[in-house]
């Protein structure tokens, strides 16, 4: 008795070829293997920079910590995702990118977050509206309202910034309210109202007129009103002492506003 496939010597040639491939290919990478394990490839220089230049808040006793305990293997054998994520844990870094650099060389890029406001008692907004938590000492303006709205906050807020430079005012306090209405305190104390409706435009038509009206009263403003559709209302401080005009009987207040319809 006799198999078939013995009787076909073509087939047996192409089947014993094939194990001589196979054969051949767990040899190479057996020895690939562990040829890249020997000293001869191992990292001799770890290179840790920012996108931007210097690095401003993650240290250097940080970096360090990190080397030591996750480069672990050789140029071929190192865990680039596991080095990544480690660098990624720290509270100052945005995103990480790492590559190798033949022949013996790890190049680390760490893109900080930079801090554009606070929010709550200790976290930090970054410049895209992207929130985190890290020691910061500096000034910051204050972001109050709904975590999803943290983007939108700080987009605006470069706006406000800009605009309100016309005037010599700068934003302290952004709040949006859940309503999505918004209002602004100035490092000066006064607060805009601005409401949930065209408020860009609400606060160019204000800082255009504030020089002829506002600007000239001489007095600190306290509160300011946009809410309107063609003026706004101010209210001064230093007129709740004197409830009415001398001259002519009437309650002191100073309006630009001709229609009360507030949004």
């Amino acid at each position: 008795w006799s198999s078939p496939m013995w009787d076909k010597p073509a087939l047996l040639n192409r089947v014993a070829n094939l194990l001589l491939a196979a054969a051949f290919v767990l040899a190479a990478c057996a020895t690939a293997n562990y040829a890249m394990r020997l000293p001869l490839f191992a990292l001799r220089e770890v290179s840790v920079s920012g996108t931007s230049g210097a690095l401003a808040h993650v240290t250097l006793e940080q970096i360090e910590t990190i080397v030591k305990r996750e480069l672990r293997g050789n140029f071929f054998t190192l865990d680039i995702a596991r080095v990544r994520a480690a660098f990624e844990q720290l509270q100052w870094v945005r995103k990480v990118a790492a590559r190798r650099q033949w022949p013996d060389r790890l190049e680390i890029e760490l893109e900080e977050h930079a801090p554009l406001a606070r929010w709550g008692a200790a976290a930090l907004v970054n410049t895209y509206g992207e929130l985190f938590t890290a020691a910061y000492d500096g000034n910051l303006p204050q972001f109050v309202g709904p975590q999803s709205g943290a983007k939108e906050m700080a987009i605006q807020y470069g706006y406000f910034l800009r605009s309100l430079a016309a005037i010599g005012q700068v934003p302290a306090q952004v709040q949006l309210s859940p309503r999505r209405a918004w209002q602004l305190r100035l490092d000066s104390g006064l607060v805009i109202e601005l409401g949930r409706e065209r408020i860009e435009s609400r606060l160019d038509r204000f800082i255009a007129a504030y020089v002829r009206t506002s600007g000239r009263l001489q007095r600190r403003l306290e509160h300011v009103d946009l809410r309107y559709s063609n003026g706004f209302a101010v209210r001064i401080p230093e007129l709740k002492s004197e409830p009415r005009d001398n001259r002519r009987g009437r309650p002191a207040r100073v309006r630009g506003a001709a229609n009360a319809e507030r949004n």
